[in-house]
């Protein structure tokens, strides 16, 4: 083979084998441990006793590291490596000193090239205008961090339209990873899903969410605030059609498809709730959790698992372990949901969120191990 032929693919590894397990190592960590500094319990982690490095972490810190996971597939080692590393001192230098150089500078770093690895490739094969969805969301969100590094206070409205370029991201991938995975259950039921990807819902889900994002950067404003919440709101109820016209009830024994599903439920209730919050001007951070813990927590967790047991060649259908980490995640974000609310026991139900979510997690790496064990889910 010529030296500029192609990689032999047993020289290549997938990005979920170091991004995963990390994720979800980070997942089991951090959300306790930020609750716990910012109840004072603790005053270890500096960066996690404010709510916008809470916020961080859990957006750039673990979020981010389950996308590069997801979407980066096969690639050399050391260049894999290098990355995963960046991302790393990124968490280390964060906690213990979010106000520095060395912060700043790798978090920055690790977008920058997690976007530059990304978006090439994925916008060279994005054929249809529908499809350049995702890298260019990809992108913004890689902006999204490294505009919160730059910016010369922790900015609140940076840190609402990541969550929402989130949103968008789960609304368009879980749409893409749902829809064909249940028309081929009903198919090997002997039945027919015609509602699948739904064309025309997503293309109006990107453009509320488009629309929902730039207006909620002059939130101030109570015109574009106005305008976010009724964009976000139609998104929401746009995103519960399109999981109904689903009809996952008639599913039989795909557990694993009705896990991916709650997550797409409690994202389209997160959106509704968010718009509705926005027309009210308060509870705000209340509908960013149901989307973040519910929406992105259960969605995340299914998608690792499901990923993992496939490139192992397992049958993800059998799994109970997915299934009770999100019981879990339900459980933490109807608690964080409450806790909100701020009508009894406030610090309790923080608390109680944050180890449910963290179990929820912690039975994931049990999975995670359990598969690498029997069978290295290891090559692209």
């Amino acid at each position: 083979m010529s030296a500029s032929g192609p990689i032999p693919s047993r020289r290549l590894v997938a990005g979920h084998v170091f991004f995963f397990p990390a994720a979800t190592a980070y997942a089991i960590f951090v959300l306790p441990a930020s609750v716990l500094a910012l109840t004072g319990h603790t005053r270890a982690f500096p960066a996690l006793a404010s709510p916008a490095g809470h916020a961080h972490e859990m957006l750039f810190g673990f979020a981010l590291a389950v996308v590069a996971g997801n979407q980066l597939g096969p690639m050399r080692t050391p260049r894999l490596a290098f990355l995963f590393g960046l991302w790393a001192i990124a968490r280390a230098t964060f906690l213990y000193a979010p106000q520095s150089i060395a912060a700043s500078a790798t978090n920055i770093a690790f977008a920058t090239l997690l976007a530059a690895q990304l978006a090439p490739r994925l916008l060279k094969a994005a054929k249809k205008l529908r499809n350049q969805a995702l890298p260019i969301v990809l992108i913004a969100i890689c902006g999204s961090s490294i505009a919160f590094q730059i910016a010369a206070r922790a900015d609140y409205t940076i840190l609402v339209m990541a969550v929402l370029f989130f949103a968008l991201l789960l609304l368009f991938m879980g749409g893409r990873l749902i829809a064909p995975a249940v028309a081929g259950q009903f198919y090997r039921q002997g039945g027919k899903l015609d509602a699948r990807v739904q064309p025309r819902i997503e293309s109006a889900l990107i453009v509320l969410m488009t629309l929902a994002v730039t207006t909620a950067a002059f939130e101030d404003r109570p015109l574009a605030a106005a305008t976010a919440g009724m964009a976000t709101l139609a998104a929401g109820l746009l995103a519960a059609v399109r999981l109904l016209r689903w009809r996952l009830w008639a599913l039989r024994g795909r557990r694993d498809l009705l896990c991916l599903a709650a997550g797409y439920g409690w994202l389209a209730i997160g959106l509704m709730l968010f718009g509705a919050a926005l027309a009210e001007g308060r509870q705000q951070t209340t509908a960013l959790h149901v989307i973040m813990v519910g929406g992105l927590g259960t969605l995340t967790l299914n998608v690792m698992a499901m990923t993992w047991a496939l490139r192992a060649r397992q049958n993800p259908e059998r799994a109970f372990l997915p299934v009770w980490g999100t019981i879990l995640i339900a459980a933490a974000t109807l608690a964080r949901g409450l806790a909100g609310l701020g009508v009894y026991a406030t610090q309790a139900l923080l608390l109680a969120a944050s180890f449910c979510w963290s179990g929820a997690f912690a039975l994931l790496l049990i999975r995670l191990i359990r598969v690498r064990a029997q069978g290295a889910p290891n090559r692209g």
